[in-house]
């Protein structure tokens, strides 16, 4: 039975994961292989992505060789759309689907799914015809569970999919899988009709190529990388003891950036349709600065010019100032930092090389994210404690701790007068008296 079982999955790896004719030269955007190569067609020409998850600072995106936009969902997609043609990009619109774990909520009530292929029907209608759009994307990293309780998930994303390939038969259809799940792309290549296959991938990056060779007997179709950037903080490789994450200084995390895009991205695969970064924007995912590439304001952090040097080979005029640690009274994160309440503090920051066009260092305390009751990470911002700064002299600060016990992270933003900023925070821990 499992003979059986390997030579049914081995046939389906042996066409890829693209069941439909995907080489049709009338199509606006579509997938063409030819002698083993799969390259995606737009307007004629071959499309290699060189792209960013995130839909702001287009302009600048495109100053550095960027060429397309990832989406989540379709939030503003006009807007987003209208803006991306603008500067000449092509945006992959993501059509929201909850999680498998919302089989009961969701998935087992008629009523609820057929409201959302009429809603997603009728937006696919409206903008299958705009000049910036790529591709559709159907959910964000589902969980697909190959198991029958989840069989009513698999039929709704099914026939989501297949009216987009009805509706719009000139751009092609994606999912998104967290990291290189092998279960996950044998449903979809059991089940599944995408043209596509996309992985959201972090630190796993560095183990992609040895993950597609030893599984490309089971699966060879095209892919692309919707979400990559320096590790996550749910890898969980550094935490305190109190388990909060430890964050990588912004320029720590601009080298990542550079490493994992020249030693690791599989551009040598034929494969391989293009990446996007993350994220490119400012966001709340643990911090406020993890993830994000541009702060609030909209200066741009070194992981830019670091894209910019990727895609377009331009070196930044002007360098963002580079941060080489933070101490927090000696002590660095993984020393594990304890405060009694209200203790008297101390912090500073040491740069690889002094930058004489620094103009500011801004200091925060904030509470954690995870641990602050009412707030929902990646929707709100935490507020900065206020209050606390006693005292700052270029690269130290004299602080008080909070005077409620729970988890803090003390940051640092150094600005330039470039519009650049380079960012550190460590986390510390108050006990009450």
């Amino acid at each position: 039975m499992k003979h059986c079982l390997f030579y049914l999955i081995f046939c389906f790896g042996l066409s890829g994961c693209v069941n439909r004719d995907t080489s049709k030269q009338e199509r606006d955007v579509y997938i063409q292989k030819k002698a083993g190569k799969y390259t995606l067609i737009r307007n004629g020409k071959p499309f290699f992505i060189k792209g960013a998850a995130g839909f702001s600072k287009l302009e600048v995106l495109k100053e550095n060789g960027g060429n397309a936009i990832r989406t989540w969902d379709t939030t503003n997609i006009s807007s987003i759309l209208d803006q991306a043609n603008e500067n000449g990009l092509a945006v992959v619109v993501g059509l929201p689907l909850l999680v498998s774990r919302n089989n009961e909520f969701f998935y087992n009530d008629t009523v609820r799914k057929n409201n959302q292929i009429k809603d997603f029907e009728l937006l696919i209608k409206k903008y299958r015809n705009h000049p910036a759009l790529l591709m559709w994307c159907v959910g964000n990293e589902l969980d697909f569970d190959n198991t029958p309780y989840f069989n009513n998930l698999f039929s709704h994303f099914n026939r989501i999919v297949d009216m987009v390939h009805k509706e719009d038969p000139n751009h092609p259809v994606t999912t998104t899988v967290a990291n290189f799940n092998r279960k996950i792309i044998i449903s979809l290549q059991l089940k599944c009709n995408v043209d596509v296959i996309s992985f959201n991938i972090f630190s796993k990056i560095e183990t992609l190529r040895t993950d597609l060779n030893k599984f490309s007997l089971i699966w060879k179709g095209p892919f692309m990388i919707t979400e990559w950037a320096a590790d996550g903080p749910w890898e969980g490789f550094d935490t305190t003891i109190w388990g909060a994450h430890i964050e990588a200084t912004s320029t720590k995390k601009a080298e990542v950036y550079l490493k994992r895009y020249q030693r690791y991205m599989p551009l040598d695969s034929k494969r391989f349709l293009g990446s996007f970064v993350f994220y490119w924007g400012f966001k709340q995912e643990t911090t406020s600065t993890w993830f994000s590439m541009f702060d609030v304001n909209g200066n741009k952090s070194e992981a830019v010019d670091v894209m910019g040097y990727l895609w377009k080979k331009k070196r930044p005029e002007h360098k963002a100032p580079q941060i080489n640690y933070m101490l927090v009274d000696k002590l660095g994160a993984k020393d594990n930092v304890i405060y009694t309440a209200n203790d008297r503090g101390s912090a500073e920051i040491k740069l690889l090389e002094e930058n004489e066009n620094i103009v500011d260092i801004k200091w925060e305390i904030l509470q954690e994210d995870w641990f602050k009751k009412g707030i929902s990470s990646n929707t709100t911002f935490i507020k900065a404690e206020k209050g606390l700064i006693i005292s700052a002299s270029g690269l130290k600060v004299t602080f008080r701790a909070p005077g409620r016990e729970g988890p803090y992270r003390i940051f640092a933003t150094v600005y330039d007068k470039f519009g650049n900023y380079s960012t550190c925070n460590t986390p510390f821990y108050v006990m009450g008296k």
